[in-house]
């Protein structure tokens, strides 16, 4: 009996593996990069700069985005760097 439970577990773990492959593989499939270029306008997550535990009680109603700001040059393969014009 115990070791008919632990073959059904390892055929569920093998079976959740192979439809997890499965979809990771349909999902790259259609996912693309995205690539700005200098000019381009973008918002600007305000996950990074919301603190403390006063902003936790309305953390609802604060926006998710800044913007749009236009991009300056381009740092990295991701990374970029926005003119905030002193708005932050």
């Amino acid at each position: 009996m115990v070791q008919e439970t632990v073959e059904q577990v390892e055929m569920l773990k093998m079976r959740l593996k192979e439809a997890h492959d499965r979809q990771k593989s349909y999902a790259d499939k259609r996912r693309r990069d995205l690539e700005f270029q200098v000019g381009d306008l973008v918002y600007l997550k305000m996950r990074t700069f919301q603190g403390g535990s006063k902003t936790r009680k309305l953390k609802k109603l604060k926006p998710r985005y800044m913007g749009p700001y236009p991009i300056l040059e381009r740092i990295g393969a991701v990374a970029y760097q926005l003119d905030l014009s002193g708005e932050l």
